[in-house]
């Protein structure tokens, strides 16, 4: 987990050019996580940490023409990726921090987050933050395109039981910042935490 904002933008900002050519294979994961969603024609949706966008075309697929679709990062050159790969057509990009969203209170249907938790400074706080912009009974999506062993094994450490994303810390994170979990997946393939926002 950072502490603080200048980290995240170094290590995005360093990685930004060639960050889709890393993991090309991705798509297909991203698909499906949005798949689970259940986003109906014309819902909104916020797409937290939206890094290049990979998840912004599924997301525009999901909602429709009439659908409102907005990835909000935090790193300028992340967002500039994505608008070099096309994705700014597919959803509206905003340079913002999720801890302090300039969006409206209850103006989504859903938020999707790739690889959003291990990246938030003070997570309750921030979980909270996409539970004021979402309406109650709305859901959110925690994903990863590979599950925490894979991804450990891949950074060349172990899982810790501290870990956030682990399901009992996970279920207890989200339901102190105003969410309930309703489906967890941790698999080699992909990590799906999906939760529902609480009346």
């Amino acid at each position: 987990m950072s502490d603080d904002h200048t980290h995240v933008q170094e290590f995005f900002t360093a990685r930004a050019a060639t960050w889709d050519s890393r993991f090309p294979d991705d798509g297909p994961a991203y698909a499906a996580a949005v798949a689970e969603l259940g986003l109906r024609e014309g819902d909104r949706v916020l797409d937290a940490g939206c890094g290049t966008g990979r998840a912004l075309t599924p997301l525009r697929a999901a909602v429709g023409d009439s659908g409102e679709v907005v990835g909000v990062d935090l790193t300028p050159a992340i967002l500039q990726a994505a608008v070099r790969a096309g994705r700014d057509r597919d959803g509206r990009l905003v340079l913002a921090d999720v801890a302090a969203l300039p969006l409206g209170s209850a103006a989504f249907d859903a938020v999707f987050g790739a690889g959003l938790v291990s990246h938030l400074p003070r997570p309750a706080e921030n979980l909270r933050e996409l539970a004021r912009v979402v309406r109650p009974g709305g859901t959110l999506a925690l994903f990863h395109p590979i599950g925490r062993a894979a991804l450990a094994a891949r950074q060349g450490r172990r899982i810790t039981p501290d870990d956030l994303r682990a399901e009992p810390n996970l279920r207890l994170l989200l339901a102190g910042s105003g969410w309930r979990l309703t489906s967890y997946v941790d698999e080699d393939t992909r990590f799906l935490a999906l939760a529902v926002r609480e009346v």
